[in-house]
């Protein structure tokens, strides 16, 4: 029996949900994100719905359990990108499932301006930086040091929405 994969746009009326799987995400790889475990689960109910007047949020689930998530923000950005895809993370026991591409499938799908997609992945995160280029993410100019993160560099990818 195949698993059945559902992406869901977040409400700010989830956000309960999201900072679920937002912690998961930063227990499980925190040295992947700009954000700490630390300050994000302190953060108040305000702040999380907060959250939601900036970004747009996408969780993908496998047979209802939440199992990966990220942020789009529409924005004119660097080398044309229409919208930034942030804190992308999946749950590893659901890793090769198809759940990051359901959600860009899910981007694609939208009738917002997510045309061209940018996103920062940080130099040495190796296997993100292949799963993006597996979905058609193009590194795009020079590693760039973040400001959050001092002495850490990230890269910019691009990637066009295939409809």
């Amino acid at each position: 029996m195949s698993s059945q994969v559902v992406v869901e746009l977040l409400e700010a009326n989830e956000w309960q949900r999201l900072r679920s799987i937002r912690l998961q995400a930063l227990t499980e790889s925190e040295h992947a994100f700009g954000g700490t475990l630390e300050a994000e689960s302190i953060e108040t109910e305000t702040a999380w719905r907060a959250k939601f007047e900036k970004n747009d949020f996408l969780i993908a689930s496998v047979d209802g359990v939440d199992g990966a998530m990220m942020y789009v923000e529409t924005l004119n950005g660097d080398f044309g990108a229409t919208c930034w895809v942030g804190g992308c993370w999946s749950d590893p026991r659901f890793r090769g499932k198809g759940l990051m591409r359901a959600m860009f499938n899910f981007i694609d799908q939208q009738d917002k301006d997510w045309k061209i997609q940018g996103l920062g992945v940080w130099t040495d995160n190796y296997n993100a930086i292949a799963a993006y280029e597996k979905l058609g993410f193009v590194k795009m100019g020079e590693d760039t040091e973040s400001t959050r993160k001092p002495g850490l560099f990230y890269q910019r990818m691009i990637r066009k929405s295939l409809v």
